[in-house]
């Protein structure tokens, strides 16, 4: 899984790359954070507010610090814990 931070290196670009590899560090596997400062990246990524997050290609958070659960989720989504055990539909649920 690749989880991408977008930002110029702001004080809550900072913070949100230490707790996004705070939170990979404890969901273990093979997760890797990368922080992206380059502004073409960020606007072929579609980026226009950070900082912003990406998992596996997929923004998840733009222009805000997701906290902790948010970002969990997110990792446990991307690496498919979330739904196991799940019946239904595509989440659980019976969409």
């Amino acid at each position: 899984m690749e989880i991408k931070i977008f930002g110029p290196g702001c004080a809550r670009c900072t913070e949100t790359e230490n707790l996004v590899k705070e939170i990979a560090a404890t969901k273990g596997g093979n997760i890797t954070v990368q922080k992206v400062s380059d502004f073409k990246e960020m606007m072929a990524a579609g980026i226009m507010s950070t900082p912003a997050i990406a998992v596996d290609g997929v923004v998840k958070s733009s222009g805000r610090v997701p906290g902790k659960a948010e970002i969990a989720a997110w990792i446990d989504s991307a690496s498919g814990s979330a739904v196991q055990g799940t019946s239904g539909g595509c989440c659980g649920e019976n969409c």
